[in-house]
């Protein structure tokens, strides 16, 4: 494991190293921040504990909406963006020569990265909105320690989204259509555009159910309270299982599937 340990660490340096990036993201996210809190006022004002949150439950997911989104990766991550493009090239032929696990090497490198994202741009727009807006923050430091877990389970199981949609380059020669399809459902069902919990009847229980609501969402309810620890944590292990697997399984079919695109 010393090897990963290794990767990791230094794809937090890497990423370390575009301070100026960092910044500007995290002023966009602060200022997206104000505007959805806008539009987020306007609406619990009509509709009052809508989807079970009340006005400071909204506001408070908007400020870790905005500081979750690149950590978690809703957008993609340049880490598995730059595996599909290693595969649409050929050059991940380089990386199925190392004396390493091709998937444990990518979910290192993409670790540093959330680690990272986490710490420069996490808290940054949480820290503004609480000073101009009443927000909730979890009650105990079990509440606490669940919020942490829940965080490390949703960036694990939107790597494994992200990976399996950079391996489809094996079998369709080209993942970046894929990954826009991925952007838009990810947008859609991970809590970005709106809380999940505002959608009713059979569509919300779907939305709820899917792995993209265990990289936002359930976090964010986790902190608000609005969700059980044991039972959202369960609802994450179990996808980030069936991903990993997935991942695996179709690793090892990549390995025996040669397709080298321009490289």
């Amino acid at each position: 494991m010393g090897v990963y340990w290794a990767i990791a660490v230094r794809s937090f340096r890497r990423f370390s190293t575009y301070r100026i990036a960092t910044l500007s993201g995290a002023f966009t996210n602060t200022v997206f921040g104000f505007i959805f809190c806008g539009v987020y006022l306007t609406l619990w004002e009509q509709r009052p504990n809508l989807g079970g949150y009340d006005v400071t439950d909204a506001l408070t997911f908007v400020w870790l909406q905005q500081g979750l989104l690149v950590p978690i990766g809703i957008f993609g991550a340049r880490t598995t963006v730059e595996l599909g493009e290693r595969v649409r090239t050929g050059e991940i032929a380089v990386d199925l020569y190392r004396p390493t696990h091709l998937m444990l090497w990518w979910l290192s490198m993409d670790a540093g990265r959330a680690a990272f994202e986490l710490l420069a741009r996490g808290g940054v727009p949480l820290l503004v909105g609480s000073l101009v807006f009443d927000l909730r923050f979890p009650s105990s430091p079990l509440q606490g320690f669940a919020v942490g877990v829940a965080l490390a389970f949703g960036i694990l199981v939107s790597f494994g989204i992200r990976y399996l949609v950079a391996l489809s380059g094996f079998w369709i020669t080209d993942s970046r259509g894929l990954e826009g399809l991925a952007l838009v459902l990810s947008l859609f069902f991970s809590g970005t555009i709106l809380p999940l919990v505002v959608f009713p009847g059979w569509f919300g229980e779907f939305a709820r159910a899917t792995p993209w609501a265990a990289t936002m969402q359930v976090p964010i309810d986790v902190w608000l309270g609005q969700n059980l620890p044991a039972r959202a944590l369960a609802f994450q292990l179990g996808w980030i299982v069936v991903l990993l697997l997935i991942g695996r399984l179709a690793t090892v079919l990549a390995t025996r599937k040669v397709v080298i695109q321009g490289g």
